[in-house]
C-alpha cells in the first residue's frame, strides 16, 4: 500500500468533511449570528467533542491502535476478534457511565467549565438545557472512534475519514428544515448532532463486517490486553488532555470576556482546523499504524524513515497554510460568515482571532506528527511529561495576552504552546535515537522558504485586484475565494516544480 496514496484518499475524505463543516458553519453563522444562544450551543458542543478528542480520537486511540497491531502481526485473527470484543464490552461500560454522569450533573459541568454564564441565568439555563441533548454524542462518537482504529489498523483509511461527513449533513438538515419550526430554533443544532453522531457509527459498522471484526461487545476485565491498554490509556489521557484542557481553560476565560467572543474563537478555530485535520490528523492516521508495524517488527531504521518521511511531507503542506491563513484571513471570514445576523464586527474579531492562531498553526499540525513517533512505541511517558511543561506554559501566556489581545490572545496562547509541544517531542526523539533525519534537511527547507515567499506575495498582488469582501452574495464571495485560493497553489506548487520537487519523491510504501 503507497503511503502518499492513502494520506490523498484520506485528506480529500476529510476535505470533503471540512467543506461541509464551513457550510453548516456559514449556515448557523448567517441564521443565528454570534448571540447568547450560539455561545451556548458552541460551549454544549464543545464538552461532548472534548471529551471525545481525550478519550476516544487521542487516548484511547493512542493506547489502543499499537497493541491491536501488535495483535494482528502475531496473535491471529481469533486473537484479534476476542481482543476486540472485550476492549469494546468495556469500552461501551465506560462510555454510558460518563453518559449518565454528564446529563445528571449538567449544571455543575457547566458551572465548572463556563463559570461566566451564571451571571447570565439565561444563558446559563439554555445551556444546561442544549447539554442534556448533546452529551450522550460522547458515547455514539467514541465508539465510532473504536471502529474507525479497527478500520485504519486494516489500511480502510477512507471509511472513519468520510463518516464525519455525515455530522455536518445531519447538522445542516435540522438548521435548515427544523429549526425553523421550533419555538428555540437553537435546539435543533444539539439535535443534529446526536443523530449524526448514530450516522457515524452506523456507516462504519458494514465495513468492519466485511474484513471481519464486526464483534459483539463482552466484558472481562482479567483479560492481558485490555489492562494493557488501560495502563497505557492512564498516561494517555493526560498527554491528549493538554490542548483540550488549554482549551477548556480559554473557554473560562472567554465566558467572562463580552458576549460573542466564545462564538468569534470558535469560527476561527473552524477555520483553523481546516488544515490541521486535512494534513495533520489525516498524516497522523496515516502514520500511527505504520509506525506501530514497524516497532513491532523491530525495525528501527524503517520507523525512522517513516517519521523523517512523515515530517517533511508535514512541514511541505502546514508552512504554506500557515502563512496564506494569516495573509487571506479576512476574505476567509468574510466570504464564509459575514453574512445575515454575522456583522462585519464580528469577521473583523474572528479574523482577529484566525491571524493569532496561525502563528502556532505549524506547531498544532507537527505534534500530530510527532507525538505518533512515541504513542507507536507505546511509551506515553515522555509525551505526559512534555504535556505538563506545555500546560504550564500556555496558561501563562493566557494570563500575559489575554488582558492586552482578549480573544485573540487566548487563540496566540494556544498556538504557541502547540508549538513548544511539537519542539519538545522533537528533541525527545532525537535524544533518545528514535528519529535520525535524512540527508538533504537544509536545501529542502530553503526551496520551501523560497516557494512560500513566492505565494505570499502572489497571495498580496491578487487581494489587491480585488473588490471588498463584504460585497456580493455569498456564491460570488466563494467563487472570488476560490480564485484567490487557486492563485496561492499554482503559486506555490509552481515554484516547488520549479526548484524540482516531484510528487513521486514523497512515495513511500506501508510497512506489512
Amino acid at each position: 500500500m503507497n503511503l502518499l496514496k492513502s494520506l490523498a484518499t484520506t485528506s480529500s475524505m476529510t476535505l470533503a468533511s471540512r467543506v461541509l463543516g464551513f457550510a453548516r458553519d456559514a449556515i448557523v453563522a448567517r441564521m443565528f449570528g454570534a448571540t447568547l444562544a450560539t455561545d451556548a450551543f458552541n460551549v454544549a458542543f464543545k464538552l461532548p467533542n472534548l471529551l471525545r478528542r481525550i478519550f476516544a480520537e487521542g487516548a484511547f486511540s493512542q493506547a489502543f491502535v499499537p497493541i491491536l497491531a501488535e495483535y494482528k502481526n502475531t496473535q491471529g485473527e481469533e486473537a484479534t476478534r476476542i481482543f476486540i470484543s472485550y476492549i469494546a464490552g468495556l469500552l461501551t461500560l465506560v462510555l454510558a457511565v460518563i453518559t449518565v454522569l454528564g446529563v445528571i450533573g449538567a449544571p455543575v459541568v457547566l458551572w465548572l467549565t463556563a463559570p461566566g454564564f451564571a451571571n447570565t441565568p439565561d444563558k446559563f439555563n439554555l445551556t444546561v438545557q442544549l447539554l442534556h441533548i448533546t452529551f450522550p454524542y460522547i458515547f455514539l462518537i467514541s465508539l465510532a472512534s473504536l471502529a474507525g482504529g479497527i478500520l485504519n489498523t486494516w489500511n480502510r483509511f477512507s471509511v472513519p475519514a468520510f463518516a464525519p461527513t455525515l455530522l455536518n449533513v445531519s447538522q445542516i438538515f435540522f438548521a435548515t428544515v427544523v429549526a425553523p419550526h421550533m419555538a428555540q430554533p437553537i435546539i435543533a443544532l444539539a439535535w443534529g448532532v446526536i443523530v449524526g453522531g448514530v450516522l457515524q457509527l452506523g456507516y462504519q459498522l458494514p465495513h468492519l463486517k466485511k474484513i471481519g471484526m464486526l464483534v459483539l461487545p463482552r466484558l472481562n476485565l482479567k483479560d492481558a490486553g485490555v489492562w494493557r491498554v488501560l495502563k497505557q490509556m492512564g498516561p494517555a489521557i493526560f498527554s491528549v488532555s493538554v490542548g483540550q484542557i488549554s482549551l477548556l481553560i480559554n473557554t473560562i476565560f472567554a465566558s467572562w470576556l463580552v458576549s460573542g467572543s466564545i462564538s468569534w474563537m470558535y469560527y476561527a478555530d473552524r477555520l483553523m482546523e481546516f488544515p490541521t485535520g486535512v494534513l495533520g490528523v489525516a498524516l497522523g492516521t496515516i502514520l500511527l499504524p505504520s509506525l506501530a508495524k514497524a516497532h513491532a517488527s523491530k525495525d528501527p531504521e524503517e520507523y525512522s524513515k517513516l517519521l523523517d518521511w512523515g515530517l517533511r511531507l508535514c512541514l511541505m503542506l502546514a508552512l504554506p497554510s500557515a502563512v496564506a491563513l494569516a495573509v487571506i484571513s479576512g476574505p476567509l471570514v468574510s466570504a464564509l460568515f459575514q453574512y445575515g445576523r454575522f456583522g462585519a464586527h464580528d469577521a473583523l474579531m474572528t479574523q482577529y482571532a484566525l491571524i493569532a492562531y496561525s502563528a502556532g498553526l505549524i506547531g498544532l499540525i507537527m505534534v500530530k506528527i510527532l507525538a505518533p513517533g512515541f504513542y507507536a512505541r507505546q511509551n506515553i511517558k515522555t509525551p505526559v511529561k512534555i504535556a505538563v511543561v506545555t500546560l504550564l506554559l500556555t496558561q501563562l501566556m493566557n494570563l500575559a495576552f489575554v488582558w492586552h489581545l482578549k480573544h485573540a490572545g487566548l487563540s496566540l496562547a494556544i498556538g504557541l504552546g502547540a508549538c513548544c509541544n511539537a519542539s519538545l517531542l522533537y528533541y525527545q526523539l532525537r535524544r533518545h535515537g528514535i528519529f535520525q533525519p535524512q540527508p538533504g534537511w537544509k536545501a529542502f527547507f530553503i526551496k520551501l522558504l523560497i516557494a512560500v515567499v513566492v505565494m505570499a506575495a502572489a497571495l498580496y498582488g491578487a487581494l489587491v485586484l480585488m473588490p471588498a469582501w463584504d460585497i456580493g452574495n455569498m456564491p460570488s464571495r466563494i467563487a472570488r475565494l476560490a480564485a484567490l485560493v487557486a492563485v496561492g497553489l499554482v503559486a506555490y506548487f509552481g515554484m516547488l516544480g520549479v526548484l524540482g520537487f516531484r510528487p513521486r519523491d514523497f512515495s513511500r510504501n506501508a510497512v506489512h
